[in-house]
């Protein structure tokens, strides 16, 4: 029984170091794009803010913006 959760968990191991693996390639290449961009001109910072508004769902969009506006006002921001 031991030979075989051993060999389990041995895969286990395996596939997590090959799924880093492909994480730490894609985060490259996401990071290269981003590098892309910005030789052309575009801002990356805004970039990342819209990737990250784009991942959220619209409520939540709709009410982050909701209480950012509030703030704002409250600070007196345009």
């Amino acid at each position: 029984m031991a030979a075989v959760t051993d060999d389990r968990l041995r895969l286990l191991i395996e596939r997590i170091e090959r799924l880093e693996e492909e994480k730490k390639g894609i985060s490259d290449d996401v990071r290269d794009v981003y590098n892309e961009a910005k030789a052309i001109g575009y801002d990356v910072k805004i970039m990342r803010q819209i990737v990250r508004l784009r991942k959220m769902k619209p409520d939540d969009r709709r009410e982050m913006d909701m209480v950012l506006e509030t703030y704002r006002d409250a600070l007196g921001l345009d």
